[in-house]
């Protein structure tokens, strides 16, 4: 792997918060999980997906801690004691050395900073998780006062290529009739969703306003990203946090 092959955000974090988002080159995987996939549930070779994430670790401080993510709310804390392979889709750290990671393949990943530099989370929002609260979720767990806080939103499909029916506008709509303006109508009841937008009313929602990031679409940009709705079948990018 070089530095062409991650995203490292750019945002007015403290110095010891350190981030890293993974693009899909510079690993083993054979198509259609080419290259740097790191998804172990996708059906590539184990061993490939062993060598990649490999890759990875050799730019981080320690193994990241992998959850098993099924679209919900949940948050863990990393701490003595927490092992990979937790069913959570959001995790919070208070400790140096800790890395947080989600894997996305579309889904938008949320990196969360405090700005005193005393905790990071990160969340992965799907629709689904976005919609029943997993950013609120990892804010809370973090026990920070919003306006100390950072967010940097990564890589996600982006608003002109996400389509949604009207049972996903009606579910956020439900929540705050001001999201409406985040769906674009396409005729028989279909939207263009803006993932970005809607993060970015949440997180305003909890008075953060220092937000960055929220301009790629991982599925129109396919030399750089893995996207699930474009491919079905394919590889997971991972957003990496943590703290020296």
């Amino acid at each position: 792997m070089s530095e062409s092959d991650w995203i490292t955000p750019r945002w007015a974090v403290h110095e010891r918060v350190r981030s890293l988002i993974t693009k899909r080159t510079g690993g083993v995987s054979n198509a259609p999980w080419a290259s740097l996939n790191l998804g172990t549930h996708v059906g590539d070779d184990p061993a490939h997906v062993a060598q990649n994430r490999a890759r990875v670790l050799a730019h981080l401080p320690a193994e990241p801690l992998w959850l098993t993510q099924v679209h919900g709310t949940r948050v863990v804390e990393h701490g003595p004691g927490i092992v990979g392979g937790i069913e959570a889709d959001a995790a919070v750290s208070r400790a140096p050395d800790q890395v947080l990671a989600i894997m996305t393949a579309d889904c938008l990943p949320v990196l969360l900073a405090d700005g005193s530099g005393e905790a990071v989370g990160i969340a992965h929002a799907g629709w689904r998780g976005l919609a029943d609260g997993v950013i609120e979720n990892t804010v809370r767990a973090m026990a920070v006062p919003p306006e100390r806080m950072f967010a940097y939103l990564g890589p996600a499909i982006g608003p002109q290529a996400y389509e949604v029916g009207e049972d996903v506008r009606a579910v956020f709509i439900a929540h705050d009739a001001a999201a409406s303006g985040a769906f674009v109508a396409r005729g028989g009841g279909k939207y263009h969703a803006n993932l970005y937008l809607l993060a970015r009313m949440r997180l305003r929602a909890l008075g953060i306003d220092r937000i960055e990031g929220g301009d790629r679409c991982t599925l129109r940009e396919s030399a750089d990203f893995f996207s699930y709705r474009r491919d079905r079948v394919t590889g997971r990018m991972a957003s990496f946090i943590w703290m020296e």
